[in-house]
């Protein structure tokens, strides 16, 4: 298990938000926490840490007012800590190098591949071409519908038909190097995480996963390490004190590298 920290970009600015409350008609969302630093600081604070693989999410639409913002802030977070942090939100095959070029280890793709709601092997096989399974995230954000999984995209707004299961998860891991993977219906309540989802993700798990969702208390981080037998990594927002949580950022890495632990 690694703690995979992440800096979230809304209008220009670091925040963490209520999940699958943004909302591209006048770029609103519920906001938990606005920070005053950019995202350049943040990103120099978890490579103090030697905190890596942690994600950027750009959560502005490319029409927004605030897209240029938003994009100039997460380049200065990749070139703050080049090769430290993977970055998501509207990327394609034909803008993915620029943010390599800039530092990133990764891009994290959801929109581009779900398309029509379902998966565009057209585009997976595009970004195979441009960029290589190496360098590709797919990020499996889900909502429960019906009692079962669905992955969602538009940050997080729009269903698709491809219900989150081992059968997919395999086919998918032939494309992509890592999974992202939201509880959307748990992120940014403070109230739990998503138990029924972290069972299915550690009863699979072939390539490296990020969970994110809910996370509150340390019971929590050790109910996914022992659900995800200790290989399902783990992204914490709004609990974070870094933006106005309980949880402290040092504690928790120390814990979850098992030196907090007995």
């Amino acid at each position: 298990m690694e703690f995979r920290p992440c800096i979230d970009i809304h209008n220009g600015k670091v925040k963490q938000l209520v999940g699958a409350s943004v909302r591209d008609c006048g770029d609103q969302a519920a906001e938990n926490y606005v920070a005053r630093e950019g995202a350049a600081w943040y990103a120099k604070l978890f490579a103090q840490r030697e905190l890596k693989n942690g994600h950027v999410v750009m959560l502005n639409h490319k029409d927004s007012p605030y897209y240029e913002e938003t994009k100039r802030q997460a380049l200065e977070a990749l070139r703050a800590y080049p090769g430290g942090l993977q970055i998501g939100g509207g990327i394609t095959a034909e803008t993915a190098q620029e943010y390599l070029d800039a530092g990133a280890s990764h891009v994290i793709i959801t929109s581009y591949v779900f398309q029509n709601g379902t998966i565009s092997f057209e585009h997976l096989y595009r970004l195979m071409e441009t960029i290589g399974r190496n360098h590709l995230i797919l990020d499996l954000s889900c909502r429960k519908r019906d009692g079962r999984y669905y992955i969602v995209t538009d940050r997080w707004q729009k269903y698709t038909n491809v219900e989150l299961s081992p059968d997919i998860l395999t086919m998918l891991a032939s494309f992509c190097d890592e999974f992202l993977i939201h509880g959307v219906d748990a992120e940014g309540k403070r109230s739990g995480i998503e138990e029924e989802l972290i069972e299915m993700l550690g009863r699979w798990n072939q390539i490296p996963i990020t969970y994110a969702g809910g996370i509150h208390t340390f019971e929590d981080i050790d109910k996914i390490r022992n659900a995800g037998k200790d290989r399902i990594h783990i992204t914490i927002g709004t609990a974070l004190d870094i933006y106005g949580g309980h949880m402290g950022l040092d504690e928790v890495t120390r814990y979850v590298r098992a030196e907090g632990r007995d």
